[in-house]
């Protein structure tokens, strides 16, 4: 499974796209965006480390299958 950023809800402040380990953090169309194929939503530490850095609830959530 892998996580998404809800484009509307996104400030762009990019605290995420540091913090992602497999860099599919990534600026797209005036927002963040994580590519679905690299992302492993962190399972190294327990909690997607873009969570923890976001100032804004419910902007990142894991992809609808």
């Amino acid at each position: 499974m892998a996580m998404a950023i809800d484009g509307y809800e996104c400030t762009v402040c990019g605290d995420c796209e540091p913090v992602c380990p497999t860099g599919s953090i990534v600026f797209r169309d005036d927002h963040y965006a994580i590519e679905a194929d690299s992302c492993n939503e962190c399972t190294d530490v327990g909690e997607p480390r873009c969570l923890g850095v976001c100032p804004v609830d419910f902007c990142i959530q894991p992809l609808d299958d």
